[in-house]
């Protein structure tokens, strides 16, 4: 069942990133490259200023890239959080030395706590998605 929560959780945040690759990401990377060549084509200059200049052509992606990770990576701690605090709940309740009848019971209501988890977390993504969304396309008219 934990298992299966896990799955739900990866596919939720695998649909999330490849939309914002898609969305934003991509394109940046695409600009970048583009950026850096045409650093790269310049002749007329040393090359550490060839060197700064594809540096620079890589921030806007390289900030986006750290702002979307930063994102997930919250969202995967107060999953984790949440879940710890099912854990807890039930470590609290269950005594000592819980018959065989009383940790299968405590086992399914730490699964059923642990599910709703995944289920909360899980209806954040939309906002979450348009949140980032709104800062990288903010971002991304700055930069162009």
């Amino acid at each position: 069942m934990v298992e299966l929560q896990k799955q739900r959780v990866e596919q939720e945040m695998t649909k999330m990133i490849d939309e914002i690759d898609k969305q934003f990401l991509r394109k940046m990377q695409a600009n970048m490259h583009r950026c850096a060549a045409t650093c790269c084509d310049n002749v007329d200059v040393s090359l550490e200023r060839v060197q700064k200049c594809v540096e620079a052509c890589s921030t806007p992606l390289n900030n986006a890239q750290n702002y979307v990770q930063k994102e997930i990576e919250h969202l995967q701690s107060r999953l984790q959080r949440c879940v710890m605090q099912c854990n807890d709940e039930i470590k609290d309740k269950m005594g000592p030395n819980p018959s065989d009848t009383e940790v299968n019971k405590y086992s399914l209501m730490f699964e059923n706590c642990a599910i709703k988890c995944v289920d909360n977390h899980i209806t954040l993504i939309p906002s979450i998605m348009k949140s980032m969304k709104a800062v990288l396309a903010k971002n991304n008219s700055a930069n162009t």
